[in-house]
């Protein structure tokens, strides 16, 4: 797995474009999965409820690799929304991002290749203006050990940009832990030491 890191988006924004009368709002934001981009686009619906159109795209996962990605063209002639949003997606190389654009007709007809720009150009907009975070590739560690462990596992994540995600005090301590993929060698190493039974791994990419 690579251990190159990906952006993604640090808030949710909106923008607006009006194009022959028809308004187009492009909301973006960050989903972890599909079932948080489906929720995104329901709260959009929510939010312009007598739009005609919720356009939308999303990818999930390294944008350079094979992540998921979907679209959705709303009822506009197929073509026309959901591909052009997903190909503006691609082209910024931001992973975890959904764009929703929703249009207001204006009484005008703006014909394919219009719509094509408009909703282009609604994503172009609002990805322009997006902030975004680094996403650093991680591996959760579940882990056991004594009591007098934990401090100097509290430690070593705050040194090295490991995340506690959780502990458990039963007889051992049990604590999952996300640390990045950088510094795994060195954290197998501190585990070693210090004697801390490792009970599963998994890659989070």
């Amino acid at each position: 797995m690579s251990q190159t890191g990906y952006v993604t988006p640090a808030a949710t924004i909106e923008r607006e474009l009006e194009i022959k009368k028809s308004r187009f709002i492009a909301r973006a934001g960050l989903v972890a999965d599909r079932q948080a981009a489906l929720a995104f686009v329901e709260a959009v619906k929510a939010d312009y409820p007598d739009a005609r159109h919720h356009c939308w795209a999303y990818l999930i996962g390294n944008p350079d690799t094979s992540a998921s990605a979907a679209m959705s063209d709303d009822g506009e002639p197929s073509g026309t929304a959901g591909k052009p949003i997903l190909n503006v997606i691609q082209h910024k190389g931001i992973g975890d991002v959904i764009v929703v654009v929703t249009r207001y007709f204006g009484g005008v007809k703006l014909g394919a290749g219009g719509l094509v720009r408009a909703y282009a150009g609604s994503t172009q907009q609002v990805l322009a203006d997006l902030p975004l975070d680094e996403h650093r590739p991680q591996r959760a560690f579940t882990l056991a050990f004594d009591f007098a462990d934990e401090q100097p596992l509290r430690h070593w994540s705050d040194q090295h940009g490991a995340q506690l995600q959780s502990i458990d005090y039963g007889p051992r301590v049990t604590a999952q832990l996300n640390v990045p993929l950088e510094q795994v060698e060195a954290f197998e190493a501190f585990l070693g030491a210090q004697g801390i039974e490792r009970l599963g791994a998994t890659d989070d990419d």
